[in-house]
């Protein structure tokens, strides 16, 4: 369900010192990192603090949920933190050829087959990811859905993607991770918090 609009949403959006300009960008050339659908922006804002040395971009679709990230990341005054308010599918006329790593927690898995397209690691998508990557293409998915989790596996391998780690308990295993709000609910829930990372040569 789509959170209501905050009161205070324009006010905080208007006012907002970090949006990211396609013109502007970040004021150094640090690696970018790019999250797709940040919510409200837990994720972002605690792996840019744990690492400075990454630029990192939060898109959220929703400006009412984007104001919600805004109002917890603006007292940080981080050089290494933007957001945008955009729709990812117009996402290559903003960052083309920049990103070095793609986030992509805990998407909407668009469960119905007609809404396959829809999915963001769909085809469509991964060929529209290709225009952002910089270099070589790198993917990292966090999920609670079963069904999103084995398609993404499926459609990463058949677009080419190595799959170089796959977990279906993450919070079971080593791995350096940086929880979103979701995934703070889900394991207090004792949902199992699936994992993969993958990359390809472009």
């Amino acid at each position: 369900m789509r959170m209501r609009n905050p009161k205070d949403k324009d006010e905080v959006i208007n006012n907002c010192t970090f949006i990211y300009n396609k013109d502007e960008g970040f004021a150094n050339d640090l690696p970018l990192h790019l999250e797709i659908g940040m919510g409200k922006g837990q994720f972002i804002l605690n792996m840019a603090l744990k690492y400075p040395h990454i630029n990192f971009l939060g898109i959220e679709k929703y400006s009412s949920v984007a104001s919600v990230a805004i109002k917890k990341i603006r007292d940080y005054n981080l050089p290494n933190l933007k957001v945008l308010i955009i729709d990812a599918k117009d996402l290559k006329e903003i960052i083309p050829h920049k990103v070095s790593c793609l986030y992509l927690n805990f998407s909407d898995p668009w469960p119905k087959k007609r809404h396959a397209k829809r999915r963001l690691t769909s085809p469509d998508f991964l060929k529209l990811y290709d225009d952002l990557f910089i270099n070589d293409a790198l993917i990292i998915a966090k999920t609670d859905n079963d069904d999103l989790f084995n398609y993404s596996l499926l459609t990463l391998k058949e677009y080419g993607y190595i799959i170089d780690k796959v977990s279906y308990d993450l919070h079971q295993e080593n791995i350096d991770n940086v929880e979103t709000e979701y995934e703070e609910k889900f394991a207090k829930e004792g949902i199992k918090i699936k994992y993969l990372k993958a990359h390809k040569t472009l």
